[in-house]
């Protein structure tokens, strides 16, 4: 009687226990919740809780008798048809439509020449383009304003002795236009830092097939580049919509060496600064400081879906 062969099969491991596993989860999500409640205490402490009184304050009114009386929007109704805070957003306004297009071409400039000749030397030059965000707006600020100085400044000294007169660069017609310079001089770098960062990250399996084809550096530039790097432009728009309505350091130290220029409205943030811990209208500078975040974010969604339109009409006709 001949034995037939035992048939061996290999069986499947048994699963791990789901108690273990489930445990395992737990302890995972308790570390990370761990981790996040540092930035949530922070969050809400610094900025949740002062936004929501600040809210609160916007909605009351300050009375020499009675003291803090409710008076609804009537804070947002006077700021609307507050001459001095509209002329000041007029101002920043302008502020944007001029100085944000220059500083963001001069940084995708700098960003593509850096990009498209990576040769020796090219970490200094970015460091050195870098180096003026380091500046403390407030030394930034000072050293420009002892520039435009009419009386010791080196810029007026070289004028008068090139028999060019005196340039005021602090007087009425140009005081904004100095501040876009030294608002320019302190951001391109950082915008450029953040394009040239997006441009690093483009294959090159792209670069490879257009030169292939025979694109030179420039159309490189402008068919493959620029597209690819359009979210981190983007960006670079937002934060410059921000900064730009947010005009505070320059206005308030400039005050001080052109004081009859640069007014206390000079710019909305410098206004309900100056409503707030000169005049001690606390009530009227918080309702000018909600009115000034609604306007950013709507001039954020305003830039922000032009953009997502003009993307979907180039996908259209592609």
């Amino acid at each position: 009687m001949s034995a037939t062969p035992a048939l061996t099969a290999e069986r499947p491991a048994a699963p791990p226990p789901r108690r273990r596993t489930s445990t395992t989860k737990r302890r995972q999500y308790r570390a990370a919740y761990l981790f996040l409640v540092p930035f949530f205490v922070v969050f809400i402490t610094m900025l949740v809780v002062p936004l929501v009184y600040a809210g609160y304050l916007s909605l009351f009114e300050s009375k020499l008798i009675g003291g803090q009386a409710f008076n609804g929007l009537g804070n947002y109704i006077r700021a609307l048809t507050d001459p001095l805070f509209l002329e000041g957003l007029g101002r920043v306004g302008l502020f944007f439509i001029v100085q944000v297009p220059i500083m963001l071409g001069l940084a995708l400039f700098f960003a593509l020449a850096l990009d498209t000749f990576r040769a020796r030397g090219s970490k200094a030059i970015r460091l050195l383009i870098y180096m003026p965000y380091a500046v403390p707006a407030v030394v930034a600020t000072l050293m420009w304003g002892y520039l435009y100085g009419p009386d010791f400044g080196p810029l007026a000294q070289i004028a008068r002795a090139a028999g060019l007169g005196t340039p005021e660069f602090l007087s009425a017609e140009n005081m904004l236009g100095s501040m876009m310079n030294i608002v320019t001089w302190e951001f391109v770098g950082y915008n450029m830092i953040i394009m040239y960062a997006a441009l690093r990250s483009i294959p090159a399996e792209l670069y490879e097939a257009a030169e292939i084809d025979g694109a030179g550096q420039f159309r490189m530039a402008w068919s493959i580049k620029i597209p690819a790097i359009r979210p981190a432009i983007m960006l670079t728009v937002i934060f410059s919509v921000i900064g730009s309505f947010q005009l505070f350091a320059e206005p308030s130290l400039l005050s001080i060496i052109a004081p009859n220029v640069v007014i206390n409205s000079y710019t909305p943030n410098f206004y309900a600064y100056n409503l707030a811990f000169v005049n001690q209208e606390l009530n009227y500078a918080a309702s000018i400081a909600f009115l000034l975040g609604i306007v950013i974010a709507v001039v954020s969604y305003i830039v922000q879906l032009g953009a997502q339109r003009r993307e979907r009409r180039e996908r259209s006709l592609s």
